[in-house]
């Protein structure tokens, strides 16, 4: 007897051999697969078979894999692993902006892109199963982990997946610093990709709960180190400034962030930009 499949994959590409090679590698992996080969086929085959998770190449005939995404996510929180071609950062981008969950540049490995899968899936899984923790509360905000509900004062606020378990992870370390890579591995269990993809989830979970996204006072970048969220009303701009350990740092109002310090090479005082 065959154990059960592990998911149901929708592949969605018009080249035939990208897309035979991917199907072939998913269901040796255990899943099974659906295939479709333009942007109004994976939404009829979306809708018929409803999978757990979607493989959609960006360049589409008939609908571009951008507003099949759009569509999808409308319909529900069904994963998306983007494929693009390298070197379109901008398309990368605008995937991440309209709720795709990871990316893959091609050519690609059939086996990396499995091992995607398997990542996305599992913090799919995980966003939805049950948690026995309480609402978590800090600088305004309220995130009920269990109802997947996040407010703010008092205010429901509309958060991809992505966007929940970031601010989320943020209120449950009021006050600490991480880096792009910690909150890539502990936010999300990536343990690759590109760290631009942290940034833009930075940005966008601004654009929804600060007042003024373009001057943040609750998701603060921490310079040479990555980001932080504010418990407190915000930080006082004529006060000191707060190191990662919580030791006080001598302010520099005088210096522009991007201006690298004598002291330090230029992979030291290369900062996120978000």
């Amino acid at each position: 007897m065959q154990p059960p499949p592990l998911g149901r994959v929708l592949v969605v590409d018009d080249d035939p051999t990208v897309a035979e090679v991917v199907a072939g590698y998913l269901d040796r992996a255990g899943y099974d697969v659906v295939r479709a080969a333009d942007g109004p086929a994976a939404l009829d085959r979306a809708a018929a078979h409803g999978p757990d998770l979607v493989v959609l190449d960006l360049m589409l005939p008939g609908m571009d894999g951008l507003e099949v995404c759009r569509r999808l996510r409308a319909r529900g929180p069904v994963p998306v692993i983007m494929l693009t071609a390298r070197g379109d950062e901008d398309e990368r981008i605008l995937g991440l902006e309209v709720g795709a969950d990871d990316y893959v540049t091609k050519p690609f490995s059939p086996r990396e892109l499995v091992l995607r899968v398997e990542s996305v899936l599992r913090r799919a899984r995980a966003a939805t199963a049950p948690k026995p923790a309480g609402p978590l509360r800090a600088a305004g905000l309220t995130v009920d982990p269990a109802a997947r509900r996040a407010a703010k004062e008092g205010a429901e606020l509309t958060l991809t997946i992505r966007e929940f378990d970031l601010l989320a992870f943020f209120l449950r370390h009021p006050g600490r610093a991480f880096s792009r890579e910690e909150l890539m591995q502990q936010v999300w269990g990536w343990d690759f990709g590109d760290l631009s993809t942290v940034t833009v989830h930075v940005r966008r979970l601004r654009g929804k709960i600060e007042d003024d996204p373009a001057a943040p006072s609750l998701i603060q970048t921490v310079w040479g180190v990555g980001y932080r969220l504010d418990p407190g009303p915000g930080p006082d701009p004529h006060g000191d400034a707060t190191r990662s350990d919580g030791a006080p740092e001598v302010p520099r109002p005088d210096r522009a962030p991007d201006v690298p310090r004598p002291d330090r090479s230029p992979a030291e005082w290369t900062e996120p930009r978000a």
